[in-house]
């Protein structure tokens, strides 16, 4: 058998594809494979359950407000065998209804344990202490998929005495450490009905896509990847359960070029916060920018009328109104071509954060701000 130069050659031009691949334009930082993507139909689930926690210090539900907590305990009781006469007024202090929330993984089997919320839906004061009933949590379709039971550890800690109260952190909920017991399992199917498994990206590019295809058949030396689009791959792996998890560790391990990051610019309207990425840049632009105060000061005098005048004493409202005006002219903006420029050329205008929010809208409406700006 003859072998051509090209032949011989092929898996050097295979190598020098790849690089030339995950180099893309600008600075490439490799990350795994499992950070940029996850296989379909590995994740978890959420379960949701009623329960009552009693034991409480006299913080618990006020049973005229929140009559649910008594007819709950009543239904418990009546389970156990104790019969509550009809009429019965409980005044319960001790015993509060929650809501108990857990996240069940993949992958997990009946018998493990899982760490559940607990919440408070009445108007308990203080969950502190308590001890929480085996309570079922449920999923989406109904199905009872864990039992949880414990004692619950509550962060928050207050006291009151004479009408003053104080509280440090929140008290009307908690959690419990592997106070679940998973009791069934998800069925969970990996694959397509062709038999393929799929790979979907955490964040859709198609740039990401191409890389990560061919990052992946490189290193298996053969074509077992395929992108279906910017967000989807799919990939030819072993039959067998054994080859199928080892051929999906392997492909989590992978390093893949993840090529120069979108920039973007997030504002938080509600507490005033701007986040910038590394990849922010600015072209030249001219500021201005100010802030107008309106101050309404009214001060009441008293009038009082001359002696024998048969008049009356008068409150007379005096208001003065202030409007100022505070800010520079136009101030260059310089290019900045990255992050460090960027913040010394917003810093030197001296704006504040909400006035700052103000500034990146307009630069962005008129192109000098080369970035996505997100508000949240």
């Amino acid at each position: 058998m003859k072998l051509s130069i090209l032949d011989l050659l092929r898996p050097s031009l295979v190598l020098l594809g790849l690089l030339l691949g995950l180099s893309g334009a600008g600075a490439v930082q490799a990350e795994r494979l499992r950070d940029l993507a996850e296989f379909a139909g590995v994740r978890s689930n959420a379960l949701v359950g009623y329960g009552l926690v009693v034991g409480l210090d006299g913080s618990g539900d006020q049973t005229m407000q929140a009559p649910f907590t008594g007819q709950s305990l009543t239904n418990m009781l009546s389970q156990l065998g104790i019969t509550v006469p009809p009429g019965t007024n409980m005044q319960l202090r001790n015993i509060a209804a929650v809501m108990v929330t857990a996240q069940l993984p993949a992958f997990v089997r009946p018998g493990q344990g899982l760490d559940v919320v607990v919440s408070s839906v009445g108007n308990a004061r203080s969950l502190r202490g308590g001890t929480l009933l085996m309570t079922p949590l449920k999923g989406a379709d109904g199905e009872t998929y864990a039992l949880a039971q414990g004692n619950l550890l509550v962060g928050g800690a207050g006291a009151e005495a004479g009408g003053s109260s104080v509280q440090i952190n929140q008290q009307a909920g908690g959690r419990i450490s592997r106070g679940a017991t998973v009791e069934r399992e998800v069925p969970l199917q990996l694959g397509n009905e062709r038999g393929l498994l799929e790979l979907q990206l955490k964040q859709p590019d198609f740039g990401m896509a191409q890389r990560m295809v061919t990052a992946i058949n490189y290193a298996f030396g053969r074509t077992v990847a395929s992108a279906q689009d910017g967000g989807l791959i799919l990939l030819d792996a072993p039959r067998d359960p054994n080859g199928r998890v080892n051929f999906m560790a392997r492909l989590e391990s992978l390093d893949i070029g993840s090529g120069e990051v979108s920039p973007k610019v997030i504002i938080n309207s509600r507490s005033g916060a701007v986040v910038l990425n590394g990849t922010v840049t600015l072209q030249s632009a001219a500021v201005a920018h100010g802030n107008l105060s309106v101050v309404i000061d009214n001060q009441p005098k008293v009038s009082q009328p001359a002696p024998f005048s048969e008049g009356q004493t008068v409150v007379v409202p005096d208001a003065q109104i202030t409007v100022e005006q505070q800010g520079t002219g136009l101030r260059m903006v310089a290019p900045s071509t990255n992050l460090l420029d960027v913040v010394k050329a917003l810093n030197a205008l001296g704006a504040t954060p909400q006035d700052l929010m103000s500034i990146l809208e307009a630069l962005k409406a008129s192109g000098a701000l080369r970035a996505e700006l997100e508000i949240i």
